[in-house]
């Protein structure tokens, strides 16, 4: 069976995806027994095993004062991110924008540009304008990193949405706003679940940014996570590294699990 072959029946392509996942995936093989040992070490595998390091992630006043900060500013860039791009994806999607091309490509800019190029920006930014050290201009910061992703989101819904459902409505005597309230929303509704679980990560998990905005008594958990690993020995990184690990992964996955359940429960 030749090269060839084997790619057109999909075996190939199975094989790189199962390489690519296991590439992913090897790092928490080490990150997360890490988390259990028993000794003030990165030493792999562990001799001890314990819980300490997620009790002192959850009791030390550094580490869940930031978890907090992250998990407060990223509650509202999910909201608002969310609300934004979705405008976004329906004006691009329905509107006649001269420079449609040229407008949606600038709202893919924060994903393409460098973060250390955008964190030097904002930071420079946000320094005359008063923001640098605030909450505010965390959520402001990573409100604009989130956008894209819901747009991409949302827009992915709409390819599939058909427009014949407006006109339905609008035959029946329906107002745009009462269309877009009991048919419109609720058919892109997946799409705006997994834009708001992006925006919710991705503000999560950013660091670059979050390292140029942080001030003394206002840092995210990536930040702690960062310093820690730099300054001093302390196996908390890997039961935070853990814990952000399996809840991303949970929020990554919940979309397609509401999805799958709502199949089923069509069928």
């Amino acid at each position: 069976m030749d090269e060839n072959t084997l790619f057109r029946g999909g075996f190939g392509l199975r094989l790189w995806a199962a390489l690519v996942g296991a590439l992913l995936v090897a790092p928490t093989l080490v990150v997360i027994p890490l988390s259990f040992t028993g000794r003030r070490s990165f030493a792999f595998p562990p001799e001890d095993w314990s819980l300490d390091w997620y009790r002192n992630f959850f009791t030390d006043p550094v580490w869940r004062d930031s978890l907090l900060t992250s998990l407060q500013i990223a509650l509202a860039v999910a909201v608002l991110a969310t609300v934004l791009g979705t405008l976004a994806a329906l004006g691009l999607d329905r509107g006649r924008i001269p420079g449609k091309g040229l407008l949606n490509g600038l709202l893919m800019a924060p994903m393409v540009v460098p973060q250390i190029v955008a964190g030097i920006a904002v930071y420079a930014a946000f320094l005359d304008w008063g923001l640098a050290g605030t909450a505010l201009g965390f959520v402001v910061a990573h409100t604009a990193l989130a956008v894209p992703f819901v747009v991409v989101a949302v827009s992915t819904s709409l390819r599939g949405y058909d427009r014949g459902l407006d006109r339905a409505a609008a035959m029946l005597g329906a107002s745009p706003l009462t269309t877009f309230r009991r048919v419109t929303a609720p058919l892109i509704a997946p799409g705006v679940l997994s834009g708001a679980v992006f925006a919710f990560v991705t503000s999560l998990d950013e660091v670059v940014i979050a390292f140029y905005l942080q001030s003394p008594t206002l840092h995210t958990l990536p930040v702690t996570m960062f310093s820690s690993v730099t300054v001093e020995t302390d196996p908390t990184i890997a039961a935070a590294s853990s814990i952000v690990l399996v809840a991303t992964t949970a929020l990554i996955l919940l979309p397609q699990l509401l999805r799958g359940t709502r199949r089923e429960g069509k069928r």
